[in-house]
């Protein structure tokens, strides 16, 4: 299992170093033309960028953090700091889109009009075409290691293609006299950040509290603990997230002529084959109800 760990944190830290190149690299080139251009739009989205970089940073200590092996003052690991540092990166997302509302606002106030050039359109090409290599690749490794904060990168890069393609449109518009379609998209785009950054707290929130693991699981458990004969009834199962993984409790009811010895040995049997069958299960604790049988 250690080594399955370490293989996991290496390959985090792979896609967020890949993610924080990239992003750096469209920060530069979207701030620069932004700014010369005057587009609320482009900044907006260079904005966008310097949250995806802090997204990776976040990514990468996460990782780290979260890889930790267990020990004494945290038996269960440190699985849960991945968590807190995708709190820490949707907070900084909300903050971030607030500021350029009141940014793209101003624009259209002060009918502020866009220098328009082809770096503009080169830049928003760019863009898109790094965006969507980035989801490929941040999609297939989510998948591979079952990662939150992965799967809110590949999220993240398939709306920044969306979003560039919003930037695209309101330069389009300004150049041909519509000034305030540049900072309408300015206003856009930050909102679309910010739904992005309450969908991700959300999320995470859901871990942190220990909320149960989904119904379908749930079941799919359940069916497995009853293909023993000896298992008369479920009784409960909850769970608790630890990292990517659950522990799985289960109260089960068994003839209640059983010896202890007896219920105990099948007890550790269903734990070990449900560790073994679901890569979501950290553990298993089982209780066993004696069930009188007439």
């Amino acid at each position: 299992m250690e080594d399955n760990e370490k293989i996991r944190e290496k390959g985090l830290v792979n896609v967020s170093l890949i993610g924080i190149c990239g992003n750096v690299f469209l920060l530069v080139i979207k701030f620069v033309v932004g700014f010369l251009a005057r587009s609320q739009a482009m900044i907006a989205d260079s904005l966008n960028s310097a949250g995806d970089i802090f997204a990776s940073f976040m990514s990468f200590i996460g990782a780290k953090i979260s890889s930790k092996p267990k020990d004494q003052d945290h038996p269960h690991g440190h699985g849960k700091a991945e968590y807190i540092f995708t709190q820490l990166i949707s907070i900084s997302m909300i903050i971030a889109s607030i500021v350029m509302i009141n940014k793209s606002i101003q624009s259209i106030v002060n009918k502020e009009h866009i220098i328009f050039s082809n770096f503009l359109v080169i830049v928003c090409a760019i863009t898109i075409l790094v965006k969507f290599l980035l989801y490929l690749y941040t999609r297939k490794k989510s998948k591979e290691y079952n990662s939150l904060l992965l799967k809110a990168s590949m999220e993240d890069h398939r709306n920044d293609m969306f979003v560039t393609l919003g930037t695209a449109i309101g330069i389009f518009g300004s150049y041909l006299g519509y000034y305030f379609i540049d900072g309408i998209f300015g206003i856009l785009i930050s909102l679309f950040i910010a739904y992005t950054g309450i969908k991700l707290f959300k999320s995470s929130y859901e871990v942190l509290v220990d909320t149960n693991i989904d119904e379908e699981k749930q079941n799919e458990i359940i069916a497995s603990v009853l293909e023993y004969n000896d298992v008369l009834h479920v009784d409960s199962i909850i769970s608790k997230p630890i990292g990517n993984k659950h522990i799985i409790i289960l109260k089960i009811s068994m003839d209640g002529n059983m010896t202890i010895n007896d219920s105990h040995d099948i007890a550790g049997r269903i734990k070990s084959d449900l560790i073994k069958k679901y890569d979501y299960i950290y553990d298993v604790f089982i209780h066993v109800n004696p069930h009188k049988i007439d």
